[in-house]
């Protein structure tokens, strides 16, 4: 009976370890791995070139004045409309000590020359009077008397003019108003009356009284990247997406690529512009920042595929297609155009083949 007893409980323990064995095996042995699977799909591919840019006027000139001074006056405000000569601003003169004291000198010399003058002709006109002296040589102090006269206005519309750039013989004051050189839309005014402004020459560019421009002739200046600019040219049709104006997406058309490039954060871009088309919807402003999508080339309801299923092997293009629930053989393909996500299949496969994909995450546990 002892003897019966224990071969039973030596049965059960080795049977409790063969179990416990089983059950740890099953659960560390993994499942097969399951792999999803993509058919191909019709689509449209577009292959794009993409810019960033603004859009600004075409045409924006910077007014300013001919005269250095003090701001006295202004007359328009941002988002003026204005024509071409409109009063912008007047300037009063801070004059130059030098060149005053110039043209007040020249204002005494010329009295002083016409003094002496006037009394020359004042003697000598009793002497032709008395026949002692010809009618010719007396028309040199005639002469000399003009002259003198003439020097006296000159030198006072001098002194004028430097002392408040007006011309007391025609009432000019020309130099000291500063008008738009354009018709437009004032964009900005960056001074105020009373801020002292220098005058545009040679050796100084002057302070811009406001910036005008034609708000109706917009372009997007933008830049490309090397790898993309020898895939342009003019003429392509850009949609603008600009993040000011939702729901609108204007066009424009490509007008000028730059024949050089430059280095911006480590890579080479090229300028482009192209001219917007006029816009009826909605109001445009300078300096929007945009973004353009330029279309290289497309291709419409065509067999498509996920670019990432593709597999290379020796130069040819390959996917792994399903031919039994999990079996999978290996099968060449042709492609065409591709957008970076999609690849056209030009021969290879059909919508109704499943292509290989990504492992099937398995369930929670397993």
């Amino acid at each position: 009976m002892k003897k019966a007893f224990g071969i039973l409980a030596g049965a059960l323990v080795l049977l409790l370890f063969g179990g416990t064995v089983y059950f740890l095996w099953a659960k560390s042995r993994r499942p097969d791995t399951v792999y999803q699977t993509e058919s191909p799909k019709r689509a449209t591919i577009i292959r794009k070139a993409v810019s960033t840019g603004s859009v600004v006027p075409r045409q924006e000139v910077a007014i300013k004045p001919r005269v250095s001074g003090i701001v006295e006056a202004i007359h328009v405000v941002a988002g003026q409309k204005v024509k071409e000569g409109d009063l912008i601003a007047r300037i009063r003169l801070v004059p130059d000590m030098v060149r005053l004291n110039d043209a007040q000198n020249r204002v005494e010399r010329a009295h002083i020359a016409l003094t002496a003058a006037e009394q020359d002709h004042q003697r000598n006109q009793g002497l032709v009077k008395d026949g002692t002296i010809s009618a010719a040589a007396f028309q040199t102090f005639q002469t000399a008397l003009s002259n003198t006269q003439a020097e006296v206005k000159a030198a006072a519309d001098n002194l004028d003019l430097i002392q408040k750039g007006i011309s007391r013989s025609t009432g000019s004051s020309s130099n000291t108003l500063v008008r738009s050189t354009i018709g437009g839309t004032v964009l900005e005014v960056p001074v105020k009356v009373g801020n002292s402004v220098i005058e545009t020459n040679t050796f100084n560019e002057g302070t811009t009284i406001a910036t005008v421009a034609d708000m109706g002739d917009m372009i997007f200046d933008g830049r490309v990247d090397e790898s993309d600019v020898g895939k342009l040219r003019t003429g392509m049709t850009l949609l603008l997406t600009i993040g000011a104006v939702e729901g609108h997406r204007p066009e424009a058309v490509l007008e000028h690529i730059a024949p050089k490039g430059v280095e911006k954060d480590g890579a080479i871009q090229f300028e482009i512009k192209a001219a917007l088309k006029p816009q009826a919807d909605f109001v445009m402003r300078a300096n929007y920042s945009a973004n353009a999508d330029i279309v290289l080339d497309r291709r419409d309801d065509v067999l498509a595929l996920n670019e990432g299923l593709l597999q290379f092997d020796g130069g040819k293009k390959m996917v792994d297609v399903e031919v039994g629930p999990q079996k999978f053989e290996r099968r060449e393909v042709k492609t065409g155009l591709s957008d970076g996500i999609q690849i056209e299949i030009v021969s290879g496969l059909s919508e109704k083949d499943k292509v290989k994909g990504q492992p099937a995450k398995p369930p929670a546990g397993g």
